[in-house]
C-alpha cells in the first residue's frame, strides 16, 4: 500500500521569537490537516522531526502536536532525530508505518526553534551532530571549511563558484514569501570579503553559510486507498536512506559518497535519471555542499561542480533548477524542519502550485536532505498523481 502526500503546511522561516516550539508545531500541523481536508480524529500516528541538541528545553516534544485538537488525544506520537535530516527521518518512518499497515493516515511535522540561543550557543548545539571522539570542539562551519579546503586543494580554488551559488539562492528566495531572507545581495557582494560578509571559517564567508532559523513544516501522508478519495495525491517514485560512517577520518572529504549512493539508489528505484528531473531541492547547509551535491547526483563529473553554476545548468530556466525556494542559504534552515520543508516545496512544484517559484510543467521533483557531513542521507523523487 504505497503512501501518498495528501496535504501540507509550512510556517514562515526566520527569527520567530514570539512563537514557541509548540506554537510552530501547531501552526504547521493545523495547516496541513486543513489542507488535506481531514479531521484531526482521522490521524493514526504523529511523527515529529526535531534535532534540538539543547537549543530548547523541550526534550520530549512529540506530544506537543496533540495540543492542536482534543481529538488527537491518545494518538501515538514519536520524535525522530537524525541531525539536519531529522525531518526526512520523520517522513520515512511514517512511510514505513503506512506500508506496514499500522497506520492509514500519518501526520509528519518538522520543527526547530533555534533563536532562543545566541550564535555561539547554536554553533555548540549543532556541533553535537559530529563525531565527538575526534571532532569535539569543531564547529560545523569549520567542518565544511575543512571540506572546502581539501576540495580546493584537489580541484583548484572554487570560491567564485560558491559565491555564485549563494547569489543564486538569495535571488531565488525573492519568489518565496515563506523564506527568511528577501534580499537579492548579488554575486559581487557574495564574492567579496567585507565587514558585512566576513570570513567565518576560511575559505567560507558568511554568505557561504546557511541561516539560524525558527520554523516548522508538516505533511499529511495517507495510504493509497485513502488517498484515492482525496483532492490531491503526490507519490514517492523513490524514497532512499543511506548512512555513511560518522567519523570524517574514515571518509574522503573531497567527495560525498553517502549522498552519491542515495542518489544512485533513488534513480534506480524510480527508473529515471538526473536528466529526467524537473527541479531539485537539495541540502545547501554551506555552498560547498551544494557544489559537491551537483557531482554526487551525477549532473556533472567529479571536480566540475563549478561548471553547473557557471553554465547556468542549476539556475531558474536551466537544465535542472536547484533550490528555487532559496534553499537553506536563504529560505532558512530550522534544522528539524528542513527535510519536511523540502518535501512540501517539491510537492507544490509537481502539483503546479508553487506560485512564483513554479517550474513550468514540472513532473518529477528531486529532494535531497543530509544530516551531518554527508552521514545521514535521504533522497526522494516525487511525482503528482492527481
Amino acid at each position: 500500500m504505497e503512501p501518498k502526500i495528501v496535504g501540507w503546511g509550512h510556517t514562515r522561516f526566520g527569527a520567530l521569537r514570539e512563537q514557541s516550539l509548540e506554537d510552530l508545531i501547531i501552526e504547521a500541523a493545523g495547516e496541513a490537516i486543513a489542507h488535506a481536508g481531514i479531521e484531526p480524529a482521522d490521524v493514526d500516528g504523529i511523527w515529529l522531526g526535531h534535532f534540538n541538541s539543547g537549543m530548547v528545553p523541550d526534550g520530549f516534544a512529540a506530544s506537543l502536536a496533540l495540543g492542536l485538537d482534543d481529538a488527537l488525544r491518545f494518538t501515538p506520537a514519536t520524535r525522530c532525530e537524525n541531525a539536519c535530516a531529522s525531518g526526512s527521518a520523520a517522513i520515512y518512518t511514517a512511510l514505513d508505518a503506512i506500508r506496514a499497515g499500522s497506520a492509514k493516515v500519518a501526520l509528519v511535522v518538522g520543527v526547530e526553534k533555534m533563536t532562543d540561543l545566541d550564535t555561539a550557543g547554536v554553533t555548540k548545539a549543532l556541533a553535537g551532530a559530529s563525531y565527538q571522539k575526534e571532532e569535539s570542539g569543531v564547529s560545523f562551519p569549520q567542518i565544511f571549511a575543512r571540506i572546502a579546503e581539501r576540495y580546493f586543494q584537489k580541484y583548484g580554488d572554487k570560491s567564485e563558484a560558491l559565491a555564485r551559488i549563494a547569489a543564486k539562492n538569495h535571488s531565488n528566495a525573492m519568489a518565496n514569501p515563506l523564506a527568511q531572507m528577501h534580499k537579492d545581495v548579488g554575486f559581487e557582494f557574495c564574492n567579496t570579503v567585507s565587514e558585512k560578509n566576513p570570513m567565518i571559517a576560511p575559505p567560507l564567508r558568511m554568505t557561504d553559510c546557511s541561516l539560524i532559523s525558527d520554523g516548522a513544516a508538516a505533511l499529511v501522508i495517507a495510504a493509497e486507498d485513502v488517498a484515492e478519495t482525496m483532492e490531491r495525491s503526490v507519490g514517492f517514485r523513490a524514497a532512499v536512506q543511506v548512512n555513511d560512517f560518522l567519523p570524517m577520518s574514515r571518509r574522503d572529504m573531497t567527495e560525498l559518497p553517502g549522498p552519491a549512493q542515495a542518489f544512485a539508489r533513488a534513480f534506480e528505484a524510480a527508473g529515471a535519471g538526473v536528466g529526467d528531473m524537473s527541479f531539485a531541492e537539495v541540502h545547501d547547509c554551506f555552498t560547498i555542499a551544494e557544489l559537491m551535491i551537483y557531482e554526487a547526483m551525477g549532473l556533472v563529473p567529479a571536480g566540475k561542480g563549478d561548471t553547473a553554476i557557471r553554465d547556468g545548468l542549476v539556475a531558474r530556466g536551466g537544465k535542472l533548477p536547484v533550490n528555487l525556494s532559496g534553499g537553506l542559504k536563504a529560505k532558512g534552515h530550522p534544522v528539524g524542519a528542513t527535510g519536511v520543508s523540502m518535501h512540501v516545496l517539491a510537492a507544490r512544484q509537481v502539483r503546479g502550485e508553487a506560485d512564483e517559484m513554479q517550474v513550468p510543467g514540472a513532473e518529477l521533483g528531486l529532494v535531497f536532505n543530509m544530516g551531518g557531513s554527508g552521514v545521514a542521507n535521504y533522497c526522494s523523487i516525487l511525482e503528482a498523481e492527481k
